[in-house]
């Protein structure tokens, strides 16, 4: 499995964590802003089934720094940190 998808996939567990942990999140955007740190520790290969964790970290103001991982039969296949931004969708509908 290619490692930009496993990114993906955390970056989506991350996206889910944080969305349930905000208030009012109906009128929240919440948008990948930085992939920091990542390791790839193993490869990820058909029949793998992998196993998603995320970590808020730090939630302040408009911004939130997430961990995560991806594990495969108990080990680490990928691990790293993310910054997401947290957008009103009154402040998207302007931008556009």
């Amino acid at each position: 499995m290619p490692g930009v998808l496993i990114v993906e996939a955390i970056a989506q567990a991350g996206g889910i964590l944080l969305f349930n942990s905000i208030p009012d999140p109906q009128r929240k955007f919440v948008v990948l802003t930085k992939i920091d740190n990542t390791k790839f520790r193993r490869q990820v290969v058909p029949g793998d089934q992998l196993k998603l964790e995320a970590e808020i970290l730090k939630l302040k103001g408009k911004y939130c720094h997430l961990k995560g991982r991806a594990i495969v039969e108990g080990e680490v296949a990928v691990e790293g940190k993310m910054i997401a931004s947290i957008l009103d969708l009154e402040e998207m509908n302007e931008l556009t």
